[in-house]
């Protein structure tokens, strides 16, 4: 029996004490995963085969042996969030209740991926990772330290009190950021495809074109190629983006600015672009994009895969993550993400008749919008 030696008003205190310190402190679980992946520990240890000890995980990254130690602590870390698992099959310590939540030394542990790891494998088809290494780049990092400045100040937005110019200038400019991020858009829109091709191929059946609207360097363009061989492929984007890719017999790419025109089709697709941008741009680009393509009654439509906050899936860890969402928009662009009434607004201001609303992709949507 625990006996309380301090009253309920300063139990209260020391529990608030708590909760502000694991605020504060939250950037470790983000920067410990970004140096797992920097180690290559997710491939390392998956290629191993077996539960692996901390002794051949440390031998396997080569590393000096004065670091053993703060290895384990950093695979503790890792183990509380949920990307790595103590294995059972190798005996540990007595006493030891092998949780991987104490502070013990963990002699005889075994580390296997926990399921969201396999999101962080290399070769995996699926992979997070270069979505990861983008978020937490400095350059990406750096805006969050300016955002109480910004309040303050009449820049558009956190980004560009820290850098001096907008998101899309500074890509423009700077090829590492234009590469990492293009890199981050392919590996999401792999993952999207998958899903959208399993269970709502059907959006793209019977058109015989269609325009991928800021399509970075072509990834969901390719599969919808590959997928539908009589359908002509444009991906659209600026011209820094798109320089230098090559074409298949389906597919092609074009740069320009969608706020001035985009290539007719009879469809137009925009993944995670909206998002990006305030309403009063986002009414700009759609009324573009109702220039594009024709009719309802001749099959125009505009199809929008984007995140939509009241999609009916209410716990918490997905608010969590589309508050976060929303405060990234806000700090490295003008957008924001919006609930279906957002979605509605943009679409009838932009001049569309109606949109039909497919929630297949977790939380985001397959909207499909017609004039």
């Amino acid at each position: 029996m625990v006996v309380p030696i301090v009253g309920e008003h300063e139990t209260e205190i020391l529990h608030a004490q708590t909760h502000i310190w694991n605020h504060i402190f939250s950037f470790i679980n983000s920067m410990s995963l970004k140096s797992a992946i920097q180690l290559n520990i997710p491939d390392i240890i998956h290629k191993h085969g077996k539960p692996m000890t901390l002794d051949e995980l440390a031998n396997a990254l080569s590393l000096n042996k004065s670091k053993i130690t703060h290895l384990r602590r950093l695979m503790r870390i890792l183990i509380h969030s949920g990307f790595f698992l103590k294995s059972a099959m190798i005996p540990l310590e007595e006493g030891s209740s092998g949780s991987g939540s104490g502070l013990g030394s963990g002699e005889g542990e075994g580390y296997v991926l926990a399921p969201p790891a396999r999101l962080l494998l290399k070769d995996e088809p699926l992979t997070v990772t270069p979505f990861l290494l983008a978020m937490l780049d400095p350059i990406l990092v750096k805006p969050w330290h300016h955002v109480s400045e910004w309040f303050s100040s009449d820049e558009p937005t956190p980004f560009e009190v820290a850098h001096g110019r907008t998101f899309w200038d500074y890509a423009g400019h700077e090829q590492r950021l234009n590469h990492f991020f293009n890199d981050a858009m392919a590996s999401d829109a792999k993952l999207v495809m998958s899903v959208v091709m399993k269970y709502s191929k059907d959006v793209f059946e019977g058109l015989n074109s269609i325009v991928d609207v800021g399509g970075g360097t072509g990834t969901v363009a390719k599969t919808i190629a590959k997928n539908f061989p009589n359908l002509q492929c444009t991906v659209f984007d600026l011209p820094h983006v798109v320089e230098g890719l090559d074409g298949s017999d389906n597919l092609s790419y074009v740069g320009g600015d969608f706020f001035v025109s985009i290539p007719p089709a009879d469809a137009l697709l925009l993944k995670w672009i909206l998002h990006d941008w305030s309403d009063e741009e986002s009414v700009k680009i759609l009324k573009k994009c109702k220039e594009a393509i024709p009719s309802k009654e001749k099959g125009g439509k505009v199809i929008i895969i984007d995140m939509m906050v009241d999609n009916k899936i209410g716990d918490d860890e997905s608010i969590e993550t589309q508050i976060f969402f929303d405060m990234l928009m806000m700090v490295l662009v003008t957008g924001r993400e919006r609930s279906e009434r957002g979605w509605a607004k943009i679409f009838f201001e932009a001049g569309f008749s109606d949109y039909k609303v497919t929630p297949i992709l977790g939380l985001r949507s397959l909207i499909e919008v017609y004039p």
